[in-house]
């Protein structure tokens, strides 16, 4: 029986299951191959399968490539190397000398990748609090090329209301970018908001293991996609085989997971918020997140990445995470286990000290990725940790 499915007359969970599958006529695989040839012959002079060299086009990356691009409703993608490398190939789409706007309290390696890296190419920044449009406007310059979205922002959860963003981007010709990694396209989809471009650490929920390091660009147009393809190829930052079929592997189960994981989250924030020794609690399912009411507009949900602000500063910080046995002290996050850290020394050390004052973020500020595992040994867990330290 030959199967031919199109993807865009299917539900979402569905889509995770079985796009980018079916790509073996020959044995009937249900599980899309690994094709790991770094090249493949030529049937005669300039006469292909559709594929010459693993870089620039593979089939395995193409079955994911099509399951990412279904999901996030986009008109193609590249899945790249690293959510880094997802990063670099999108700005790789401006002209020397552009201008990008961008928020203030962006992940770590993205501040270090604009203020220390690209700034050599000729490229310049502005960053500013992208939770005020007024803001976002006024940083405008005549040669500003790309509007930089992350949200919910990385640490401290703030928000871009993405459809205005996306909205001012479109009436000045300014391309507008989405980092939906925080999310994933289970929970929200910027291009549906009005985003040209949406970018994912794939090693994160997408992937959900934590076995393997990936990104993805998916374009809103074909053009894009066809030039997103060109400069993801030109720089080399494609990923292989290997890791297409683990990351097409985690998708397949990303509706499950996420619905365990921001069960988890928003019992963790409820137990936090009312903790004597947390003094604020960075979480948008809270209703008294000033942006709780934008979350519910432009999400489908909260998510799973919270952050707080522990009394007692970076001692406390390093006491509570040598006494916690479920969370895991490291960076990443997104995958089933749960993880802590300390973005001031880990995930955002990048920031000069007056860039993370400037972004809000604090000595005593705390990260969680909430996994999977049972949501009461999680609350348990931090409750005696904290009761350890208090």
């Amino acid at each position: 029986m030959k199967r031919h499915i199109p993807l865009e007359t299917l539900q979402f969970a569905t889509r995770c299951v079985h796009g980018g599958v079916y790509k073996d006529p020959l044995y009937n695989s249900v599980v899309t191959p690994i094709y790991p040839s770094s090249t493949f012959y030529f049937e005669g002079p300039r006469q292909t399968s559709g594929y010459d060299y693993t870089r620039t086009k593979n089939p395995t990356r193409d079955a994911l490539e099509e399951n990412l691009a279904s999901l996030e409703g986009g008109a193609g993608a590249s899945a790249v190397a690293t959510g880094m490398a997802a990063i670099t190939t999108a700005l790789h789409l401006l002209p020397a000398g552009a201008h990008v706007i961008a928020g203030n309290d962006i992940y770590g390696g993205t501040y270090r990748l604009f203020a220390n890296v690209l700034p050599a190419r000729g490229l310049r920044f502005t960053l500013v609090d992208m939770g005020d449009l007024d803001a976002v406007a006024a940083a405008i310059e005549p040669d500003t090329a790309m509007i930089w979205i992350e949200t919910p922002s990385n640490p401290l959860l703030r928000l871009t209301d993405v459809a205005a963003v996306c909205a001012l981007a479109r009436e000045r010709g300014i391309l507008s970018c989405a980092d939906n990694t925080f999310l994933s396209p289970y929970l929200q989809r910027p291009l549906e908001l009005g985003a040209d471009l949406v970018v994912h650490s794939t090693t994160k929920y997408l992937n959900g293991h934590s076995d393997v390091v990936g990104g993805a660009i998916v374009s809103a147009t074909p053009e894009l996609a066809t030039k997103v393809a060109a400069t993801a190829n030109a720089l080399g930052t494609t990923c292989s085989p290997f890791d297409a079929w683990l990351v097409l592997r985690g998708v397949k189960t990303l509706p499950l997971r996420m619905q365990a994981h921001e069960k988890n989250a928003a019992a963790l924030a409820q137990f936090l918020d009312a903790h004597p020794l947390i003094e604020h609690v960075y979480y948008p399912g809270l209703p008294a997140h000033p942006q709780h009411a934008l979350a519910k507009r432009q999400q489908h949900g909260f998510g799973a990445m919270l952050s707080f602000d522990l009394k007692g500063g970076e001692n406390a910080v390093f006491g509570l995470v040598e006494r916690l046995k479920l969370y895991a002290f490291a960076e990443s996050l997104g995958g089933v286990e749960s993880l802590i850290e300390h973005p001031a020394s880990m995930s955002h050390a990048a920031m000069s000290p007056a860039a993370q004052t400037a972004a809000g973020i604090g000595p005593g500020l705390v990260r969680v990725s909430v996994g999977i595992e049972d949501g009461q040994d999680l609350v348990a867990d931090m409750a005696q940790a904290l009761a350890s330290i208090g």
